[in-house]
């Protein structure tokens, strides 16, 4: 097959050692390879996400190529429901952030190679079926972010991206005690995926080992989730990110913490799942609730939407704990939704910044009346945010919100009251910031007018509409992989 997985990392490979090659004072050149790089990777991902059979479901598209014998470790990929939708994601996501990236005018030909070696290792993570090489991706992924924020940040720079990194770490060092105690654990001596899910599906491990596994493996991916009281580095390190990096994390990086819980704490060992998990659900309200008090009192705009950011994380910690089709599908759906939501917030945050100059809310006002097609935007992905009817993010948040209910009534409760919070401070965001008069120093302010300018926040929107109109277009996909996975969780109890 000539179309194969293998290629979401050979052509970013490609798009580098081109962008390598060339001087770079053409940086006009290299910018137009970096996005046609990114947009045909991204076609990639639609057609792998067309091309899926969720009547068959299952792991399909397999490359499993020998690489450490002696320790099983192989170049194993594949895509099932779950991560089919999470590449998509990540190609809307990507596709989006390359093109805001045009703003960058400094060391561009740095800049856009880290970008790729960003982009490569994500979809290699969310594509491995050998757990040594998704861990190895994940870290790749992680690496350049650092040096992104650092280099090409605003403001304190320097220190959210140490601070970023330091959490980071901490949460990677934590899951890989976890990863390696689960390979000694199976007795199989495999780090193959498939071959773990297929021999504890008949010979599970211990439930007291599992119950000293499974939190290693959920704390540490939960930090890069923002797990309360773990989340504090992603707000500044949103904050002081260059727009696209702040696209990127925030869309789709973050969603690999709960991928990996999925995949190798609750798929793998149930039996602990129920017994740590009612747990994880007091913590994601905490999460919900906290984070969005918090979030009420900023006026820094892109402090609101991390702070945002992290307090929507807890609908999916709630939603993994649910032991439930409906909760676990409403999980990965609002991976998906909240991912193309923070994008296109972030977004057009960053388009705001640069021509203000500022992100204070009580330094902007009345944007909307010479920045309507900007100001428009923000409002509706502020109603997304809110979980208005009509966008992704309400249809994701309803179901994690029906699947929570019979097991966790007083989390659920406390869940929709966060959905209140999260309406009062965008709406206050709004009111200040782009409503009321309009500031005479605001008054030469250009709003987005070309196609390319307009081009990501329509195409984010679109998404974020069509699929909150027909779920059914990732809901197919989702379910054909969740319901195994509850059917397993559900007969370990």
């Amino acid at each position: 097959m000539i179309l194969n997985l293998s290629l979401f990392l050979l052509l970013p490979l490609v798009g580098m050692a081109t962008i390598f090659m060339i001087p770079a004072e053409k940086s006009a050149l290299i910018r137009k390879i970096a996005c046609l790089t990114v947009f045909v990777v991204s076609l990639l991902s639609v057609w792998f996400f067309s091309a899926y059979n969720s009547a068959v479901g299952g792991y399909q598209f397999i490359q499993n190529i020998p690489w450490v014998v002696p320790f099983n470790i192989s170049y194993h990929l594949g895509i099932d429901g779950i991560s089919s939708m999470l590449i998509l994601l990540l190609g809307i996501t990507s596709f989006a952030a390359v093109l805001i990236s045009g703003g960058i005018k400094e060391r561009v030909k740095e800049y856009y190679i880290m970008f790729l070696i960003a982009v490569a290792g994500t979809y290699g993570a969310f594509l491995s079926l050998d757990i040594f090489f998704f861990y190895f991706f994940h870290e790749i992924a992680a690496i350049p972010i650092f040096l992104m924020i650092g280099i090409w940040g605003t403001g304190r720079k320097e220190y959210a991206a140490m601070k970023l990194t330091l959490y980071l770490v901490a949460g990677a060092a934590l899951a890989l005690i976890g990863l390696i105690c689960l390979y000694f654990a199976t007795g199989l001596q495999t780090f193959d995926l498939v071959q773990i899910q297929s021999h504890l599906a008949n010979h599970p491990i211990p439930t007291e080992i599992q119950n000293w596994i499974f939190p290693l493996i959920v704390v540490g991916f939960g930090i890069t989730l923002t797990l309360w009281p773990f989340h504090t580095w992603a707000p500044v390190g949103y904050a002081e990110a260059p727009t696209a990096v702040s696209m990127l994390h925030a869309g789709v990086l973050k969603k690999m913490g709960a991928y990996a819980i999925i995949r190798f704490a609750i798929q793998l060992m149930p039996e602990a799942a129920h017994t740590w998990m009612p747990i994880i659900a007091v913590l994601a309200v905490v999460n919900i609730v906290f984070c969005g008090l918090v979030a009420l009192t900023q006026r820094d705009l892109k402090y609101i939407l991390a702070y945002s950011s992290c307090s929507h994380m807890g609908y999916i910690l709630l939603g993994l704990a649910c032991f439930n089709i409906i909760g676990l599908n409403g999980v990965v759906y609002l991976m998906f939704a909240h991912g193309i939501m923070a994008t296109l917030a972030f977004a057009l945050v960053g388009f705001i910044a640069d021509q203000t100059k500022t992100r204070n809310i009580d330094e902007l006002g009345g944007l909307v009346k010479i920045m309507p097609f900007v100001g428009t935007c923000f409002i509706m992905a502020a109603l997304a945010s809110a979980g208005v009817p009509g966008f992704a993010n309400f249809v994701a948040e309803i179901m994690v919100l029906l699947g929570a209910w019979d097991q966790y009534p007083i989390q659920t409760v406390l869940a929709i009251l966060g959905i209140v919070i999260t309406a009062i401070y965008m709406l206050k965001a709004i009111r200040i910031g782009f409503q009321g008069p309009l500031p005479k120093r605001w008054e030469k302010l250009t709003d987005a007018e070309t196609l390319t300018a307009k081009l990501p926040f329509v195409f984010l929107l679109a998404v974020l509409i069509v699929v909150g109109c027909w779920p059914s277009l990732l809901l197919n996909h989702i379910g054909s992989s969740t319901k195994p996975i509850i059917e397993n969780i559900v007969s370990k109890n």
